[in-house]
């Protein structure tokens, strides 16, 4: 008699979900989820902006607990838990800084705050493993640097080496290549690969199919809180119904409304800023050497560079934010900085929107009042309005393809569509400078597109003039024709401005 050999036995599951369902701000986030991922499987969780990624990385590392359905851990993911690398997390470690500053009643009247080392080893000592990651992703030189005074892309390799070091059973990065400068995504996509390779199971949140590494062995895709699909990464890829999910049709735009009323004068002529040998010192360190930038009324100028480079401290000197402006050789539609002028004289005249007031922006509104609270330039809106407001925030929604999200809740649109909300609330009151600080970061491909085109949209059809900072040059919207880079040197970065063709 011949003894067969039994089948290897399946390995038990890391985790299972079954039946997972999730409310947030009484919206469903998730429905019916159920997942069993295999030790030796690595992940993606593919979905548009609102598809729920976000919520389901927030149950599995215990960031969301009032869920209905089940959730079991094997005991390799309870040993050793689930590290969670998300920008949300950053947003939540430097508002606790904040809170916690007292420099005020310090007698240098500077509190660094809690520095990077301190985040990453939580108190214990330095050891080689430390060494080798800070040195891997070139973070050495802020150490001692508190969190609330490094870029976006430090916060997140800063974030990474601290899970890293944790040895979680399960990773999640949610986007990790978003907020970095181009050498540092190659640093990142190869220590992507390494974990790949590794004990470690990993969970990438994308939001394009582009962002999924090839190292990924299988694939979770997701909309508007349920699973579409769940297969092999070759599966995916080649799935016309899931290319057909992440790039829908989009809106027409319509025509823009006439400009508000303005309550300033421009002079007749004469660029709208000008920056002659303009330096920013914060102790020994110099952040900003000799920069000359001239922005004329016929440029929209991009504005980029490394991470760290000192992008947002130059941007906070032509808005106001900046003390530092004082003093120096710096005019601002036509008046010289430090002649008598208010900052808001000075922030009346912009329109703006970055990744930091859209996390920060007051829930519970309504659509047309996020884009009426553009106005008075507040974070949510305390002011009387009235129909001529609310007329022109109407129409601004309909220029950009938003038409009939007017009495939609804002917290129920997704994460993309509110993006492209608070555009509209950037133009509201026709800014004679429309400055973007990453505006695509966090949009999948299908808002990316939107956004690009919406810019390039209100650049050709009115007289705002665009300031727009990015990592990425895919991202440049085509309206742009001066270029401010922050160069590599020696000793720190030259700020060099190109003007390419005029309109």
């Amino acid at each position: 008699m011949t003894l067969s050999t039994p089948p290897p036995a399946t390995p038990a599951p890391l985790l299972e979900l079954h039946k997972v369902n999730l409310v947030y701000r009484a919206l469903p986030a998730l429905r019916d989820i159920n997942w069993a991922p295999l030790p030796g499987q690595q992940w993606a969780c593919l979905g548009p902006n609102g598809a729920g990624k976000t919520s389901l990385a927030r149950v599995l590392s215990a960031q969301a607990t009032h869920f209905s359905g089940d959730y079991r851990r094997s005991q390799q993911l309870a040993d050793r838990g689930v590290a969670y690398v998300c920008f949300e997390q950053a947003k939540a470690l430097c508002d606790r800084d904040r809170k916690l500053d007292d420099s005020e009643f310090r007698a240098d009247a500077s509190d660094p705050g809690t520095t990077v080392q301190s985040v990453i080893l939580g108190g214990k000592q330095p050891d080689e493993r430390f060494r080798l990651w800070v040195d891997r992703l070139h973070i050495g030189h802020i150490l001692q640097r508190g969190l609330r005074f490094i870029s976006t892309g430090e916060m997140r390799k800063t974030l990474l080496i601290r899970a890293i070091l944790e040895d979680p059973a399960l990773l999640i990065l949610d986007s990790p290549l978003d907020g970095l400068d181009r050498a540092s995504q190659d640093d990142m996509r190869r220590i992507i690969d390494e974990l790949l390779a590794s004990r470690i199971t990993v969970l990438m949140l994308c939001r394009q199919l582009e962002d999924i590494p090839v190292g990924i062995s299988h694939v979770l895709v997701l909309a508007r809180g349920a699973i579409v699909a769940s297969a092999a990464r070759t599966d995916i890829i080649a799935s016309e119904d899931v290319r057909a999910l992440m790039n829908p049709p989009a809106a027409e735009l319509g025509r823009l409304p006439a400009p508000a009323p303005r309550p300033y004068q421009l002079p007749d002529s004469g660029p709208l800023v000008e920056l002659r040998d303009v330096r920013v010192n914060y102790g020994e360190l110099a952040v900003l050497r000799k920069v000359n930038w001239v922005l004329g009324r016929e440029n929209h100028c991009c504005v980029s560079g490394p991470n760290g480079c000192g992008k947002t401290t130059l941007l906070s000197l032509i808005t106001g934010d900046n003390h530092k402006a004082y003093g120096q050789d710096i005019t601002l539609f036509g008046i010289r900085r430090g002649s008598g002028e208010s900052v808001w004289d000075i922030k009346q005249k912009y329109g703006q929107l970055d990744t930091q007031l859209h996390l920060n922006y007051v829930r519970g509104m309504r659509v047309v009042e996020v884009v009426v609270s553009g106005f008075f330039d507040t974070i949510g809106l305390y002011d009387d309005w009235g129909d001529v407001q609310r007329d022109t925030a109407d129409r601004w929604l309909a220029a950009l393809g938003l038409a009939g999200y007017s009495r939609e809740s804002f917290d129920a649109l997704s994460f993309g569509l509110q993006r492209m909300v608070l555009l509209a609330r950037a133009m509201v009151k026709s800014p004679i400078i429309l400055l973007l600080d990453e505006p695509t970061l966090g949009l999948d491909g299908h808002h990316r597109k939107l956004m690009l085109r919406a810019i390039d949209h209100i650049a050709a059809n009115s007289d705002t003039r665009v300031i727009f900072v990015s990592h990425s040059a895919g991202d440049t919207p085509a309206c742009i024709n001066q270029f401010l880079t922050f160069e590599p040197r020696q000793d720190g970065f030259e700020v060099v401005c190109r003007n390419t063709h005029t309109d």
